[in-house]
């Protein structure tokens, strides 16, 4: 991958310097964000997992993730070099409602996002999207691939998810490395796509 003249806009590393970027991991409540940040990462992830316990039964949503036994109470954090050039620093958001007012300062920087996506469930992601937009940070659509999901077909989800043209739609598995790293080079390149005419008008 060639990613030289990639970066955020005003910021140019030194010759032969590596560039960072913010992305966020972002999605609703029990879709893989946690499981994408620790499978992918070369350092050690820092977690804010907790127990799930019964005095939350009444205000998480706990539908089509009965077996969740524990959640993000502020952010998940990983960092991953892409090759020589680049390296992605991640931070995963709480899905619960109760912590979304969080978001607006995880947001502050980002460069771009993952939002990830149970097919079974996809109400769960429809106020990720919809932050995503209201922030305008480009993203790509992650199909997080469950046992019992089912395979629909990419415009039936992206009818369903309103999302336009434009965003990529990818598939994956979050336990695995490699389909975890591949959704960020998915993101990448859509990074780099809409930033090139930008980069040509200089």
């Amino acid at each position: 991958m060639d990613f030289k003249g990639f970066d955020r806009p005003g910021r140019h590393a030194a010759a032969g310097g590596t560039r960072s970027v913010k992305v966020m991991i972002a999605g609703g409540f029990g879709t893989g964000k946690t499981t994408l940040v620790r499978s992918v990462s070369d350092i050690k992830p820092l977690t804010t997992e907790e127990t799930l316990t019964q005095a939350s039964a009444d205000v998480d949503d706990l539908i089509g993730v009965a077996d969740k036994q524990e959640t993000t109470v502020s952010l998940d954090f990983g960092k991953i070099g892409l090759n020589d050039e680049l390296v992605l620093y991640l931070f995963g958001t709480p899905g619960q409602e109760r912590f979304w007012f969080l978001w607006n300062g995880l947001f502050k920087g980002a460069l771009g996002a993952v939002v990830l996506v149970d097919t079974r469930r996809l109400a769960s992601s429809f106020r990720a999207i919809e932050e995503m937009e209201r922030q305008d940070v480009p993203f790509v659509i992650a199909l997080n691939v469950f046992p019992d999901s089912k395979d629909h077909p990419i415009e039936e989800i992206r009818d369903a998810l309103d999302i336009p043209d434009h965003t990529p739609v990818v598939t994956c598995d979050a336990r695995d490395r490699a389909s975890s790293r591949d959704v960020l080079i998915a993101l990448i390149h859509h990074l780099k796509a809409r930033s090139a005419p930008a980069l040509e008008s200089r």
